[in-house]
């Protein structure tokens, strides 16, 4: 279990996933993966007739948002951003993070029709890009990893607004509702975990968490919601232990049969200069947009506010981690079913562009990384 906690091998267990997935899809397994991804199974009645592919996308995943909303919780509360001070640089980072990337996804597609696809370059993938990091980064100062933290985890705290604000159509309230009575059931019983009691309430919690996601799967709001919600709001102690004892099997099943599934793509036979905007907009976007965004943000946060805002990453340390941000993956894949839902064709494209734009990031961010591990080396031998 330890292995798998770790960032390397999470990095590494994910795009192997995603390859093997990309792999098999073009071959003569390819159609039988397909159908096996679109089989549908589940209770009609409770709007849960769902295909393969969705109950992990819209079931599995909600996992992996719940152990992102305790790290976001954490840090907001005694980590990294636990101070609008300490916050204020990494944040002004992470939104222009932001915005660069759509902007670049937008002047792509500007009178396409598939304009809606802005969020699919937005996201960074906190697991890969700190995998990276400490694959080739032996050396660097532990403040380049705090930043990149702070601006990721923030980076998915914008990834999750996006997704309940545009990514959700005609809310049922009633079932809204109800999953809010639930969630605040949730948080109530999270603070009764201790002594006798821990065993029947730790399974009561359990119960109340996939009633939460029935409901909020229900109401029309992406069922990952859900997960972030209940992470929330979960008592701070319990809910360390439950994201350390859930990490590994995040790592080791969730985000690899998640980027196996998203990756089952046919690379389209047709000729490049028919690709459509979308594609060539994400593949930019990633790791240009990012790059631009994270660097200009983090230059501008490093010069206003208070001083105790401002991170001591230099310019070269913060190109560094703009190269990183870039690696969209596993937020981007979801954006991107998300976006493109039912354009099959883009949506593959969208695919590809995400999987070609992330390992662009990964090698010109590993390069980058490694040069800079290897300067610090040079200059502190004895660090």
């Amino acid at each position: 279990m330890s292995l798998i906690r770790s960032e390397r091998a999470a990095a590494g267990i994910l795009l192997g996933a995603a390859v093997l997935g990309l792999v098999l899809a073009n071959t003569a397994f390819g159609s039988v993966l397909q159908e096996v991804k679109s089989a549908s199974f589940g209770p009609a009645s409770l709007h849960l007739d769902l295909s393969v592919g969705a109950w992990i996308s819209d079931g599995l995943l909600a996992v992996f948002f719940f152990i992102v909303a305790i790290e976001l919780r954490h840090e907001l509360t005694v980590g990294e951003l636990s101070s609008w001070q300490k916050a204020l640089h990494p944040a002004i980072a992470a939104v222009f993070g932001v915005i660069a990337p759509a902007l670049v996804y937008l002047a792509f597609t500007a009178g396409s029709g598939y304009e809606a696809g802005w969020p699919v370059p937005t996201a960074t993938d906190i697991a890969f890009a700190l995998g990276v990091l400490a694959v080739f980064g032996r050396g660097l100062p532990h403040r380049i990893r705090v930043f990149l933290l702070a601006l990721a985890v923030l980076d998915d705290l914008i990834a999750i607004v996006i997704i309940a604000v545009f990514f959700t159509s005609d809310p049922n309230l009633v079932d809204l509702g109800l999953a809010v009575v639930c969630i605040v059931a949730f948080g109530l019983l999270s603070r009764m975990l201790r002594g006798r009691l821990r065993g029947p309430v730790a399974v009561l919690m359990v119960l109340v968490g996939i009633l939460t996601w029935m409901l909020v799967h229900a109401s029309g709001v992406h069922a990952t919601i859900a997960g972030v919600v209940l992470g929330l709001v979960m008592s701070r102690e319990p809910a360390r232990r439950t994201a350390h004892a859930m990490e590994p099997w995040s790592n080791g099943l969730v985000l690899p049969l998640f980027a196996f599934s998203a990756a089952l793509v046919a690379i389209p036979a047709v000729p490049v200069d028919r690709l459509s905007p979308a594609f060539w907009g994400i593949l930019v976007a990633l790791p240009v947009g990012k790059l631009v965004g994270i660097t200009v943000g983090g230059w501008i946060g490093g010069r206003i506010g208070p001083r105790a805002s401002r991170q001591s990453t230099g310019m070269v340390d913060g190109l560094v981690v703009a190269a990183l941000g870039g690696i969209g993956f596993t937020v981007s894949l979801l954006m991107n079913e998300l976006a493109f839902e039912k354009i099959a064709e883009v949506r593959d494209e969208g695919v590809l562009a995400v999987l070609l734009g992330s390992s662009v990031s990964i090698v010109a961010g590993g390069i980058a990384v490694a040069a800079l591990a290897r300067r610090y080396r040079r200059l502190h031998p004895h660090a």
